[in-house]
């Protein structure tokens, strides 16, 4: 499973973006994927998959 760190997230707007620590890339995360509450700064574990806008993170989870 993937980890990375939050960069990024507006709670408002109910999204944001992860970037993964293996491949250095941005992947955008809604809010409707989180298991955890998230915020910036946050190291998760997350999973990927295709969308019909790219590629985005989903079962974020939080990494205590």
């Amino acid at each position: 499973m993937p980890r990375g760190k939050v960069i990024f997230f507006n709670k408002k707007s109910k999204f944001g973006f992860i970037k993964d620590f293996n491949d250095n890339k941005d992947y955008y995360v809604r809010e409707k994927n989180l298991i955890d509450q998230v915020k910036q700064d946050d190291e998760v574990e997350f999973e990927i998959k295709e969308s019909k806008k790219g590629f985005e993170a989903f079962a974020v989870k939080k990494i205590i």
